[in-house]
């Protein structure tokens, strides 16, 4: 009887030397663990001419050793790898090619330089785990390189197992915090940029990512209008554009999402009318707006002709600091030197002429006359009350 070994576990041992024939022998396997060991050295010191990449092989985790270097070439070649984790070693290098990858961990190892931008072509993409986590990349972005688009995220998870059904992932979306297991995790698509400094626009091609069911890009400093391509993230659940610094209009289009349960576009620079409260819009509250002085419309008890000019919006959204509000220190600064500058002008035209010099010392000695002689009055007409009471 002929037996296949589709999963080899060989975790948290102590087996140690060069891990690439291991992997490249690997026949038929499907999920190979390694983590948890000794296996040290670069990758790419290995002569694999004779080999080729098992293309059974969909999950590897390598995790947890002493690997370093460059991450080797023929890693691209697994065309079928969904999973790998390379967390906790010393690699340096990029990762490209991986077109079947769902979830990646890259976390504590020495990557630098800018995310590479390969990383786009992730076309099955589900989570990056933990991408960002004690490396030294630059600020997390999003950028189009070559019409590639570049997503890229921070979802923590509890637990990376043996499969699908032991995996449990904690998930930012519809405005809470929730944790995912079991086989839901096949169907789920998500991205979770919030919280992360992003800067610049929000790119057009996100609205291709038509099977994601959650995109949340708050609590960023991103700018610019919001994509009219969102209207084809025909499955979206959740979009959640709060706390960020966007103007413009919000399009008709996005009524066009059925799927919608959770919309927020709350402490943006937004204008003119929001959507027509129509399919899922008709569910929307004031809250899911709040904070954009120029929005309008019947959920907002704000007629939209009484709307500022689209010129006088873009002329007083350019005095706006970053959270929507004219900034408090500037205007401090603006004040206290234009204080100055009177103090200044008056002492050098008293200085220079003699004749408002003296009017000017005549005014103030008239002025404090008045004051003492209005004081005395004022005590004597008090003296002479409580003399007859």
């Amino acid at each position: 009887m002929k037996v296949s070994l589709t999963l080899l576990r060989l975790s948290n041992n102590n087996l140690s030397g060069n891990v690439v024939p291991v992997i490249l022998n690997a026949n038929g396997v499907q999920k190979l663990y390694l983590d948890g060991n000794n296996f040290l050295g670069e990758m790419t010191n290995v002569d694999v001419s004779n080999f080729e990449f098992p293309n059974s092989l969909s999950e590897i985790d390598l995790s947890n050793n002493k690997l370093h270097g460059k991450l080797p070439r023929w890693i691209g070649n697994a065309s079928f790898l969904r999973r790998l984790a390379l967390s906790n070693n010393g690699f340096k290098a990029q990762l490209c090619k991986l077109n079947s990858l769902s979830i990646i961990d890259l976390s504590q190892n020495m990557f630098s330089s800018r995310i590479p931008s390969c990383l786009g072509n992730l076309s099955l993409l589900m989570q990056m785990k933990k991408i960002l986590e004690n490396n030294e990349f630059y600020s997390p972005y999003i950028e189009e390189d070559e019409s590639t688009l570049i997503m890229i995220g921070n979802l923590e998870m509890d637990s990376y197992s043996v499969s699908y059904l032991e995996e449990v992932i904690e998930f930012t979306t519809k405005s809470g915090f929730y944790s995912y297991k079991g086989s839901i995790l096949l169907y789920m698509t998500g991205i979770d940029l919030s919280c992360k400094n992003l800067t610049g626009h929000i790119l057009q091609e996100l609205g291709n990512l038509s099977e994601i069911y959650s995109l949340n890009l708050s609590h960023n400093k991103l700018i610019g209008v919001i994509p009219s391509s969102f209207s084809k993230l025909q499955h979206i659940e959740s979009l959640d554009l709060s706390y960020n610094n966007l103007s413009g209009e919000i399009s008709n289009q996005l009524v066009e999402l059925n799927s919608l349960e959770v919309f927020s576009v709350a402490y943006n620079n937004l204008s003119g009318s929001i959507p027509k409260p129509k399919s899922q819009f008709w569910t929307f509250i004031e809250n899911n707006y709040e904070r954009n002085l120029f929005l309008c419309g019947v959920i907002l008890h704000k007629s939209c002709s009484k709307t500022d000019s689209p010129s006088t919006i873009s002329t007083i959204l350019e005095d706006k600091g970053e959270d929507g509000l004219i900034d408090t220190y500037d205007f401090c600064v603006s004040f206290l030197v234009s204080y100055v500058v009177v103090l200044l002008t008056i002492f050098v035209v008293l200085y220079i002429n003699p004749y408002w010099r003296r009017a000017w010392f005549s005014l103030v000695g008239k002025c404090i006359t008045t004051c003492r002689y209005s004081n005395v009055g004022n005590f004597l007409s008090y003296y002479i009350f409580k003399q007859c009471v």
